[in-house]
């Protein structure tokens, strides 16, 4: 059984480009947009800071794609804050993007656009 949105499989496209996929709080969205501008650190490049750019924002939280979703129908009523996906565009030169892998750890600051 497959649901709509449910994740099937995984493909690495080296030609299409690199992203990296922030799960933001959603209290943090507010004032996030496409287009802003963000810097990424990586852990196995410490010191080395990627730029991107915002290319979409996910139009539901992690937790409703996920394989088992959560199901807070047992009488504890505790809010939770919910992760949104954030996909961000690697900008920078292929040549230096490149030693960059699926799946590595990532720390994204977002730049507000004056």
């Amino acid at each position: 059984m497959v649901q709509a949105g449910q994740t099937l499989a995984y493909i690495v496209d080296q030609e299409a480009g690199k992203w990296v996929i922030a799960n933001f709080k959603e209290t943090q969205l507010r004032h996030m947009q496409v287009g802003e501008m963000a810097e990424i650190k990586t852990d196995a490049y410490p010191g080395k800071v990627f730029k991107g750019k915002i290319e979409s924002l996910s139009p539901a939280t992690g937790s409703s794609f996920s394989l088992l979703p959560p199901d807070n129908s047992t009488g504890n009523f505790v809010k939770i804050v919910q992760r949104v996906p954030v996909r961000i565009r690697l900008i920078d030169k292929p040549s230096e993007i490149a030693v960059l892998r699926s799946g590595m750890n990532a720390e994204v600051l977002i730049r507000k656009a004056n």
